[in-house]
């Protein structure tokens, strides 16, 4: 999921935001040519006798912290294997750090990548497939959006990292003080326009609800759910157009509802911290975020309620932004240490771990059924719902056209929310851009 961005807070919430949302338009394409071994292509052995593994995980703050504990329990449990994170760059960076390293040919054993960024790293050989690792024992455990994430032309090509899903956060006090109802689930997109405009107060600088209007993969995911709830896709099923030409002007459409009652907070500038700004100061009345937002809403004193997003069914439907623990080839033992090493990570107890400290959704059926987890929720107001969505959470394809697709589209949400064209012509250029994309060979 491109914008490769960071603004001066950053903060673990802000990472995960980026991870979820993380979109880009940077291609890797001689990496077919490249060679299967990294400057690492020995015995791996380092001087005290164990494999090394070096991670870059990209984490900053409290992941940081989450990751790097995790990793010296690794260390001390694993005696033939040394784990070390203190390569890499922060997870926005990570792509272009990747792609410098796979071309020069010193790259690391174990990387976090993002799922959307998957697809153009996987076709260099030196992406290890992980089909049989991560397919026996606990794989069909894991959420479908987790093991989606991570598979391409049927091979699993990544271990799950992170899991994510968005949802409505609804200002109480806002609805009182109109004596609005707080939504509840099966609420339609109608329904959503209707309660945004009701919200708004003109001239008052209240909104209703917010959308980023930069034209990057943060203003696009928002709307693939509802494409998907339209019988829509990202890409047709004969991979030769998009999935979206017919439903994308009835998305868009919504969009521009939105825009024509200005009940919309358009913001202008990447990394939506405007946008939640405005929530978090009391001036907007719904938020589509997701779990990461939670503990800074709570910071901010906001009486909230989270509710399923909203479709045009009534049906559940959402996204999930999952990333990736990607493993790269320096050799046969190298190889085999970052397999033990992304394999323990995943499991529950590891994983909870994770997710608790790091602001992930659990991963796993099991790991949401430990107790660690079970209190996180308690002590989370609405974070039951982030995760119950996990469900009926689709994920966007592990297509190495998505980047040329999404840049089409966030152009014509953009186009539709500053009222500069509208959805059906907006749609028309958006088809013929992405469509183009999908013809060129890969």
């Amino acid at each position: 999921m491109a914008e490769a961005h960071r603004t001066s807070r950053v903060t673990a919430g802000l990472t995960r935001r980026t991870a979820l949302r993380r979109g880009t338009g940077l291609a890797i394409g001689a990496m077919a040519a490249l060679p299967s071994c990294g400057s690492g292509a020995d015995d791996g052995i380092g001087a005290d006798g164990r494999v090394v593994v070096e991670l870059w995980h990209g984490q900053t703050d409290t992941g940081r912290a989450a990751i790097e504990e995790l990793v010296a329990e690794f260390n001390r449990t694993h005696p033939d294997i040394r784990v070390d994170p203190g390569g890499g760059v922060l997870a926005d960076a990570m792509l272009q750090k990747i792609t410098a390293a796979l071309a020069s040919g010193s790259f690391p054993d174990v990387a976090y990548v993002f799922g959307s960024d998957l697809a153009s790293v996987a076709r260099s050989p030196s992406v290890v497939d992980l089909t049989d690792t991560m397919s026996s024992g606990r794989w069909n455990d894991f959420w479908d959006p987790a093991r989606e994430a991570v598979t391409l032309n049927g091979r699993v090509r990544a271990a799950p990292a992170l899991l994510d899903a968005l949802a409505v956060v609804c200002n109480k006090k806002l609805f009182d003080d109109i004596g609005l109802p707080l939504p509840s689930p099966g609420w339609t997109w109608d329904e959503f326009v209707a309660t945004a405009a009701k919200l708004t107060a003109g001239g008052s600088g209240r909104f209703g609800t917010g959308w980023p209007g930069v034209g990057d993969e943060d203003t696009v995911w928002r709307l693939w759910p509802m494409v998907w709830d339209l019988g829509g896709d990202v890409v047709s099923e004969d991979g030769k157009r998009i999935g979206f030409a017919d439903v994308g002007a009835r998305a868009l459409e919504t969009v521009a509802a939105l825009a024509k009652d200005k009940s919309v907070y358009v913001d202008p500038k990447p990394g939506s911290e405007q946008m939640y700004q405005v929530f978090m100061s009391g001036r907007m009345g719904m938020a589509v975020t997701g779990p990461w937002q939670l503990p800074d809403i709570q910071q901010a004193k906001i009486d909230y309620h989270v509710v399923p997003l909203p479709s045009y069914s009534g049906k559940p439907m959402t996204i999930s932004g999952p990333d990736t623990w990607t493993v790269f080839d320096n050799g046969a033992a190298r190889v085999r240490a970052a397999r033990t090493f992304v394999t323990w990570l995943s499991e529950p107890a590891q994983d909870v771990r994770w997710g608790v400290q790091a602001g992930s959704l659990p991963l796993s059926r099991s790991t949401q059924a430990l107790p660690e987890w079970q209190a996180q929720e308690a002590g989370a107001a609405g974070l039951p719902v982030f995760t119950r969505a996990l469900d009926s959470a689709r994920v966007r394809p592990v297509h190495p056209a998505y980047p040329q697709i999404s840049q089409a589209l966030g152009r014509a949400i953009a186009s539709v929310l500053l009222g500069r064209s509208t959805p059906v012509k907006a749609l028309r250029a958006c088809a013929d851009e992405a469509n183009a994309a999908l013809l060129i060979p890969r």
